[in-house]
This record gives structure tokens, sequence and C-alpha cells, in this order.
């Protein structure tokens, strides 16, 4: 599967298709549902961000943290509904903390995974990840009320 970099402009049509039912659905991300498409693309292609085959999935890449917390990077990931269970969310997180050494990071970090996310956390999990904190009822779940959010780091 081709993943390439993208920055604002590039492939904004694709981004936006794959980032505005997952925003607008309001179970997985902590992003008001009711977010712009300028806002939402600002807030993913913000520093590094790339796009898997042909609008299959997207993800970014960023610090975590500033100064001395800037050898972490962060990571969102969604996979485009039609393209889910094809092991595009693994592709891209291979690609991920390949991108992620190559740029000098020492680890990565999820800070806010739901609980609910079952296919998230398992991914996260098979890949090495390992759960580091427990944040309970941290996020309003549309359906589930109250759900707990994880983070998960991975040393690279």
């Amino acid at each position: 599967m081709q993943i390439e970099a993208i920055s604002h402009g590039d492939a904004d049509d694709a981004v936006w298709a794959i980032l505005r039912p997952v925003f607008r659905a309001g179970d997985t991300y902590a992003i008001d549902t009711d977010i712009s498409r300028v806002d939402a693309l600002a807030y993913w292609l913000a520093e590094h961000a790339y796009l898997a085959g042909d609008g299959l999935g997207t993800y970014y890449l960023k610090r975590n943290q500033k100064g001395g917390g800037s050898h972490v990077c962060n990571c969102g990931f969604i996979t485009a509904t039609q393209a889910q269970g094809r092991g595009v969310a693994r592709a891209m997180l291979e690609h991920a903390q390949d991108q992620a050494r190559d740029l000098g990071f020492k680890a990565m970090q999820f800070n806010f995974v739901l609980a609910s996310n079952a296919r998230a956390v398992d991914t996260w999990l098979r890949a090495g990840f390992r759960e580091v904190g427990r944040q309970p009822r941290a996020f309003h779940h549309p359906s589930l009320g109250y759900v707990d959010a994880l983070i998960l780091h991975k040393d690279l």
C-alpha cells in the first residue's frame, strides 16, 4: 500500500472525506462534531500528515509535547469506512513508526484512545504499545455514555 506525505492543499478532499464521518459521529475522537472542514484540515495537517492508498486512510504525526518532551511523538489515525478491517491501520502504524524514527523520535504515545474503541485498542496493543494510564469516564460517548480513555505508549 502506498503511503505518501501530504500537506495542506495536496489531498484536502480525500482527507476530509475520511475525517468528516468520523468527526461527525463523535464516538472515537474528542473533536467537536460540528468542526468545520477548514478547522478539521488545519488540525489534521498541522505537522506531518500522510495519506494511505487512494483515500483508504490518513494519519498525522507530531510532537506530543514541546521542549523536554519533544522526543515523544503523538499520532492520530483514521481508516476510511469502506477500508476498515483490511489492514490499513496496521500498515499506517508501521509506516508511522518508521517515519517517527527517521524524524528522531524515541517513543510514540496515544493520549486519548477510547476504551470502547476495541479495534484500535487491539491494533495498538498487538503492535507492542502498553497501557500506561487510564482516565476514568473521560469521554462522553453518544451511545455508551461515559467511557474511559487510555494512554498508550511504545518506545521506538
